[in-house]
């Protein structure tokens, strides 16, 4: 058989398997949605770790260290110290601070303006603030970091709080996992799913593989459209599962956009990319070809005809 003719003849399967699945809409249909449920569940919870990874990504001011100086320590002396900070090749910038801006600062913010014009001198000291280098943005880094500068002198405190970030991460690495399992154990019931439809088939067309085997067909070559059938239900169902996940993004996106402006952010709902979609479309097909090869063999290596 030359090759032309090999690749036809699967083309004029896979098309026929499409068809036999389209003169039986309503069962189709109820079989894909149930994979598509299936897959958009993780798929979900994906989508949902990347936004949440992509909004603390930008927390990097989460690592940014506030220095205070002794009350006595002048502005000239704070921009010193910020020449002499800047210089270090763990420190990306520097922020000097004075006493009098930040009054005004916490005047805006805290609503106490009455109460601070009643306080006969400034209480707040000339501070900096310094953001770590990519390479020292870690827990470990900042540390590093924090310890040199509380060794300067006329430096009284240096506070970093890095703790609710490393919490956040380490839920989103808990939850990360969780989506793996989830997704793992749902790609098994799609190929169950998927197994049990194409055993139907086959019991239905038992008599058709019989006289198939008689003219002397391989278990191959009768195996060969139930595995486009499962493949073509994976990939409707992996179609609905984007609608779904496309859908849901929709109505989410506007109600969140309003919750992130209520704390001052641009964040936007990010939908699905192309490279990810098209992945999700591969590993529906998938599924689906391998759910339908195990139940095709186990059932067409049993029909023996009389």
């Amino acid at each position: 058989m030359s090759i032309e003719a090999y690749f036809a003849r699967h083309a004029q399967t896979f098309i026929g398997s499409l068809g036999r699945i389209a003169r039986h809409p309503a069962e189709a249909l109820l079989t894909m949605a149930v994979i598509g449920i299936g897959i958009a569940l993780p798929l979900c919870l994906h989508l949902a770790l990347q936004n949440a990874h992509e909004l603390s990504g930008g927390w990097a001011s989460a690592y940014d260290l506030s220095v205070y100086l002794d009350k006595g320590a002048s502005l000239t002396r704070a921009q010193a110290i910020g020449r002499e900070l800047q210089a270090r090749g763990d420190v990306a910038s520097i922020r000097v601070i004075s006493a009098a801006q930040a009054l005004a600062e916490f005047r805006d913010y805290s609503g106490f303006g009455p109460a601070l014009d009643a306080l006969g001198d400034n209480p707040l000291p000339n501070s900096l603030v310094v953001t770590p280098a990519v390479a020292a943005s870690t827990h470990e880094g900042t540390v590093s970091l924090r310890n040199a500068i509380a060794a300067i002198a006329d430096v009284e405190t240096v506070q970093v709080d890095t703790d609710w970030v490393r919490r956040l991460n380490g839920i989103l690495d808990v939850v990360r996992r969780i989506a793996l399992l989830t997704g793992a154990l749902l790609g098994v019931g799609v190929m169950l799913i998927v197994g049990n439809t194409i055993r139907l088939d086959i019991l239905n067309r038992r008599a058709e593989i019989e006289v198939m085997k008689l003219v002397g067909a391989s278990n191959g070559f009768a195996r060969r459209p139930f595995l486009y059938s499962g493949t073509w239900y994976g990939l409707g169902g992996a179609i609905l599962a984007l609608g779904l996940v496309g859908v849901g993004q929709a109505i989410l996106a506007h109600p969140v956009e309003q919750l992130a402006a209520l704390y001052g952010s641009k964040f936007t709902l990010r939908g699905l990319d192309l490279a990810t979609s098209a992945s999700v479309l591969g590993v529906g097909a998938l599924l689906g070809w391998l759910g339908s090869w195990f139940a095709a063999s186990q059932h067409i290596r049993a029909i023996n005809p009389s």
